[in-house]
């Protein structure tokens, strides 16, 4: 099955992989060097993990709510909650509520251990009305 973040320039570049069980989804992000952003720890880039949130959610809604646009974010908030070690990082989101218009979105990233996330996302995304 080819899926969404196949075709999203930025998924690509990070390597994200989707794995699709029914309704659940998981995004993983395999480790790559380019994703460190301080080298003395090693640590991943904030900027990666949120991406990923960003995209992993977005995937959800599409999955959730097949249409002919992509869910656009309407805003977003990332909490860094754990360092990200150089290790592949899983990630899967959750509808918490979703009307006509709007989708209320969570997600979280883990390294080892899905009960200890390195970051989670709230976000809202618009809900494309033409399908």
């Amino acid at each position: 099955m080819t899926y969404i973040l196949d075709h999203l320039p930025y998924a690509r570049f990070l390597n994200l992989q989707t794995h699709i069980s029914g309704d659940e989804l998981t995004v993983v992000m395999p480790f790559a060097d380019k994703l460190i952003g301080n080298p003395m720890l090693p640590a991943l880039h904030g900027g990666s993990t949120a991406a990923l949130l960003e995209m992993t959610a977005m995937a959800q809604v599409a999955l959730a709510f097949p249409g002919a646009r992509l869910p656009r974010q309407i805003n977003g908030t990332v909490a860094y909650l754990r360092t990200g070690r150089p290790l592949d990082v899983f990630a899967r989101a959750s509808i918490s509520r979703a009307g006509r218009r709007i989708a209320h979105v969570q997600a979280e990233a883990w390294q080892e251990q899905r009960g200890q996330p390195i970051a989670s996302l709230t976000a809202h995304f618009l809900l494309d009305n033409n399908s």
